[in-house]
């Protein structure tokens, strides 16, 4: 081999022109070919069969370099049936000759591979071969892999013209090879692109559909469903974290209608390990398929043969899991492009449970003050009117039995009714406070003129303006006892806060029935406040929103220091059938 150019071993006469007109236009041919290709792998098999067509060679290998370009990572054969191949073993990494293009990447043409300094032999089972024609293959003069031809037809040596010939294929190869791996390249990118796109869009479609919502059996649902569609799953699971274990608390898809709300032991879990380990877990694996079927969801009937479950984590805390099985589009085992989505998904879907369970221990909490405090105030209106009362009547009845006069009996008497009178009054007021008899016998508009003139009682002037369909004529039925209990207390926590906070002299009720809803405004000249902060203190806002949103009401309160207040609420229009008005 001379230094700078191949070694040819052998003498044989040049190819003549007809011969290399042929050649040149088989290898435009087989260039065009290449070039249109754009899969790896048929490019390797096209360079092959034309290596061979262009030198009659019997067999033909194409060896791919490794990163470090120290032997092969790949090599690819054409020539050698599958069985010859079983007989000989292990593909070979570039030891021998095969390493000498490795070593020194220029054309080598051999008349007897044998006779090389570097041959190590032919391992057992390996079809004989003496001719060798070895050409690199090279991507803008990087080493890529070398092609190797053996065994020409009739037993004949690889000629010049075949080398010459081999080396403008090798050339090609290399653009071709290059050209598909850009195109590889470019499509992985723009794969990668598009699944970052679809994450960010599937994150932001779900961010703008939960919106405000902190309703938590709202978000579940949503996420189920949308997380289902994400990854294309027969089903998806969302299991939430309990003291006792994990709860199955929603799902969409196929499975079956009793095992939402089932509880699933923590231990020895594929959900447990997720959530120990904070990484997603994939069913495929054989430890976490025994732990599926004997643990997890498998012994509730569920089964799956692919599945992802993702761990729900949010400010370093695990809420639960995501649990994804079988996918039903080139399922069911689900592609590493589907857990990065789900695991971007999951992101969000943690921060919006961990809020609606916030906002609901939040509301719990607020809930339990307003019972209190409401028992608070029953308890001081007993003790400070009814009870002292009551004390003051025994008072006045023991000293005038110690004393024994007729004259002092006759006044204590008289002191006696008036004091039980004063007491009845004072229970029946808060009797009324708590349920009033007009509001079942009379109706809501009776009720509201009611509460109206107790409210006179405590210092502030209510005017009343009430339309309500049933009580003028215009229906048939009256509303739900639901509607009118929540019209009822609406307005009378209203007034309640006018007396109590805003030391209000005058206040507004009106009830304006159109025909799908009600509308009630209460509005006073109180001092006011500032809703944000008044939520917590007392003020039953929280008390009267719910009321509102039970019945897909909505409620508003428009208040500011000084300002006075003014509470709107819109009821959707609820009537009872003509079967419950009839017994009404």
């Amino acid at each position: 081999m001379t230094p700078n150019g191949p070694m040819r071993i052998g003498s044989t006469p040049p190819a003549d022109g007809a011969i290399k007109d042929r050649t040149a236009r088989s290898l435009l041919g087989l260039v065009r070919g290449l070039l249109s290709e754009l899969d790896l792998d048929v490019i390797l098999d096209r360079v092959l069969d034309s290596a061979r067509e262009l030198t009659g060679a019997r067999y033909a290998a194409l060896g791919v370099l490794n990163d470090s370009r120290t032997e092969l990572a790949r090599f690819v054969t054409v020539g050698i049936d599958e069985k010859v191949r079983m007989e000989i073993g292990s593909l070979p990494r570039g030891q021998g000759v095969l390493g000498e293009l490795i070593n020194r990447p220029v054309p080598l043409r051999l008349t007897d591979v044998g006779t090389h300094p570097r041959s190590f032999g032919l391992p057992a089972g390996h079809p004989p071969m003496r001719a060798f024609l070895g050409v690199p293959i090279l991507i803008e003069g990087t080493p890529f892999g070398n092609l190797y031809l053996t065994e020409k037809v009739g037993g004949e040596e690889f000629t010049e013209a075949d080398e010459e010939a081999v080396t403008m294929l090798a050339e090609m190869a290399g653009v071709a090879i290059d050209h598909a791996r850009r195109y590889v390249g470019a499509r992985d990118r723009r794969d990668e692109l598009e699944r970052t796109v679809a994450a960010l869009d599937a994150t932001t479609q779900f961010a703008r559909a939960i919106g405000a919502e902190t309703d938590l059996e709202v978000i579940l649902e949503l996420v189920a469903k949308r997380g289902r569609a994400l990854v294309s799953a027969r089903t998806l699971l969302i299991e939430l974290c309990r003291p006792e274990g994990l709860l199955v608390a929603a799902g969409a898809g196929e499975l079956p209608r009793e095992l939402i709300g089932r509880n699933v032991p923590l231990k020895d879990t594929v959900a447990s390990h997720a959530l120990r380990t904070r990484r997603t877990q994939h069913l495929e694996d054989d430890l976490n398929r025994a732990r599926f079927d004997e643990h997890d969801l498998g012994r509730l009937g569920v089964r799956a043969e692919g599945g992802l479950v993702v761990p729900l984590i949010f400010q370093g805390r695990t809420y639960g899991v995501l649990m994804a099985l079988d996918r039903l589009n080139d399922g069911p085992r689900f592609s590493n492009e589907d857990q990065l989505l789900l695991e971007a998904f999951a992101t969000s879907a943690a921060t919006a449970v961990a809020t609606a369970q916030s906002v609901a221990s939040q509301q719990h909490r607020q809930r339990l003050t307003a019972a209190e405090a409401e028992r608070g105030r029953w308890a001081r209106d007993l003790h400070d009117e009814t009870l002292q009362s009551l004390s003051a009547l025994q008072i006045r009845l023991s000293n005038a039995r110690r004393v024994g006069k007729p004259q002092v009996l006759a006044q204590a008497m008289d002191d006696a009714v008036e004091y039980l009178q004063a007491g009845i009054a004072d229970l029946r007021a808060l009797i009324t406070d708590l349920r009033p008899a007009a509001l079942d016998e009379l109706g809501v508009e009776a009720a509201l003129h009611a509460l109206a003139d107790r409210t006179k009682h405590r210092g502030i002037e209510v005017d009343t303006s009430i339309d309500l369909a049933y009580e003028q004529g215009r229906a048939a039925a009256r509303h739900t006892p639901e509607l009118e209990v929540a019209l009822y207390r609406i307005a009378q926590e209203a007034l309640s806060n006018a007396a109590k906070h805003g030391r209000a002299a005058r206040a507004v009720v009106e009830v304006q029935e159109h025909a799908n809803a009600i509308h009630l405004t209460v509005r006073d000249d109180g001092d006011g406040f500032d809703p944000e902060t008044a939520e917590t203190k007392g003020f039953g806002l929280l008390g009267m929103r719910e009321r509102a949103q039970l019945l897909d009401g909505t409620l508003q309160i428009e208040s500011a220091p000084g300002d006075g207040t003014t509470v709107r609420a819109t009821l959707p229009v609820q009537r009872l059938s003509n079967v419950a008005a009839a017994g009404a």
